[in-house]
Order: structure tokens, then sequence, then C-alpha cells
């Protein structure tokens, strides 16, 4: 399995941007498919953004055109890039990943099924 290792999160007024990154162990990360999810108080957790090990790249409606997610395997790592926003993108982001997983499965990624990180805390004022 892959240890992942968040950072990159902090406290942004509405409309500012944040870079958070995953960095990765390990030798193989280019097969692995990662995914980023966030979960804020009270609420499930949500799917946000993936890149797959066969570079399809997926996000959430409501992160669309103000997201970007990209990887750097030779850093053994996927960013997700967040402009634009919101109050209600306050949550913990968490990335996840899976080895050789298809884009249109990475949404449902568990904790049995995938390695995740820590988290790191996004918070947006208003």
């Amino acid at each position: 399995q892959v240890q992942l290792v968040e950072s990159g999160g902090g406290l942004v007024q509405a409309g500012g941007s944040l870079r958070l990154s995953c960095v990765a162990s390990g030798r193989t990360f280019s097969s692995y498919s990662v995914a980023w999810f966030r979960q804020a108080p009270g609420k499930e957790r949500e799917f946000v953004a993936a890149f797959s090990w066969a570079n399809g790249i997926a996000y959430a409606d409501s992160v669309k055109g103000r997201f970007a997610i990209s990887r750097d395997n030779a850093k053994n790592t996927v960013y997700l890039q967040m402009n634009s926003l919101k109050p209600e993108d306050t949550a913990i982001y968490y990335c996840a990943a899976r080895q050789r997983t298809p884009v249109s499965a990475l949404a449902t990624l568990t904790t049995q099924t995938a390695s995740w990180g820590q988290g790191t805390q996004v918070t947006v004022s208003s």
C-alpha cells in the first residue's frame, strides 16, 4: 500500500485560492489513481476530483471550472488547485489512492478499498 500525506490547507477569504498537495510514498506511484474527497462538519464525505493512472480526470459538479487536479509522477504528487473558493468549500480535504483504477470508479473509493491520507483543513471565510 502507498502512504499519503496532504498539505496546503489553510484559512482563505472567499474568492481566494489554495493549492493542496498529496504526496505518496513508494516507487510505483505512476500506477496509482488518486482522488480528492472532502468532509464538512456534520456532512458525509464527498468526492471532489480524480486523476487516474491512465490520465483520466473527473470533477464533482460543484467544483467544475473552479478546481483543477494535476499530477507529477516524478515527485509522487497530486495537486488540487482551488480557485474562486466559497464558504461552502470549507471542509477537511483528503486524498485517496488505489492502483490501476479507472476514473469512473474513483468517486466511490472507501477506506476499505484505498489508501487515505490524514487530511488537511480548508476554511473559507465570507
